[in-house]
């Protein structure tokens, strides 16, 4: 059974790069078709594989698994002989601490570490109180469309946003010292996301970024501000592309 969900840049087109999109919680990849398909019209080859399953009775096992997923999906994006650089893993609530658990961890083959990371909706320690759907949508957006997608996919589990992440994993993502560039993303109206701890991380870290989407809750990709978040996420692309100089700077405005 195929894994993953494939987007595809305009046909003609040289690829920019491969990004490798992780779900969270309870959500699917159809969660992240309409993020997968803004990021291809770029030009980027993107792929959207399942959620991680971290158990917390095994957190380390459940990395390794994962990690086995990630490099199957990035290694079979091969196009004219090759992965096409740089390599970016997005993830998303639990998928974000999967992959930046992964690259806190010693041992991953050089030509298996990705260029960079975008986590999104990073989530604190303390596990959501949802009673009923309608909670978990307060929660999760405000954005009508976003709201249709989770509530109409049958494989959407609700509930799993009550599900805690394995404290060592979470203590590994703000105490690591991941060495790639890291573009963290948080909506600031995200009842789930700790703040100061995420705010501690990126000025930890040796080339982070830390964007704040202005009334955008958890699922901060999916949420009424999406086009925006997928620009500051293209933007970080081409950033990452042009070696961490910014394309763009503003020398004047009236805002």
């Amino acid at each position: 059974m195929t894994q993953y969900s494939d987007h595809h840049g305009p046909e003609g087109l040289r690829i920019r790069g491969t990004v490798v999109v992780v779900p969270g919680r309870g959500e699917t990849r159809a969660t992240y078709a309409r993020l997968g398909r803004r990021l291809a019209a770029d030009a980027y080859r993107v792929r959207v594989i399942d959620g991680p399953d971290l158990a917390a009775e095994d957190p380390g096992s459940s990395l390794d698994g994962f990690a086995a997923q990630v490099a199957d999906a990035v290694e079979s994006t091969v196009s004219e002989g090759e992965v096409v650089r740089p390599v970016v893993l997005v993830g998303a609530d639990s998928g974000a601490v999967a992959i930046a658990a992964l690259l806190a961890r010693t041992g991953t083959p050089a030509a298996r570490r990705p260029d960079a990371l975008v986590l999104a909706g990073l989530p604190g320690r303390t596990a959501g109180t949802v009673d009923s759907w309608d909670d978990e949508l307060a929660v999760r957006t405000s954005c009508p469309a976003h709201r249709g997608v989770l509530t109409e996919d049958p494989q959407v589990r609700r509930g799993a946003l009550d599900d805690a992440l394995p404290d060592a994993l979470l203590t590994a993502v703000h105490d690591s010292d991941v060495d790639v560039p890291v573009l963290l993303l948080v909506g600031d109206a995200d009842p789930l996301a700790d703040h100061e701890a995420l705010a501690r991380t990126a000025k930890s870290l040796p080339h982070a970024r830390l964007s704040v989407v202005h009334g955008a809750h958890h699922d901060v990709l999916n949420d009424l501000q999406h086009r925006s978040a997928a620009a500051e996420v293209v933007s970080f692309l081409e950033t990452l592309r042009n070696e961490l100089r910014p394309v763009i700077t503003v020398r004047s405005s009236a805002w």
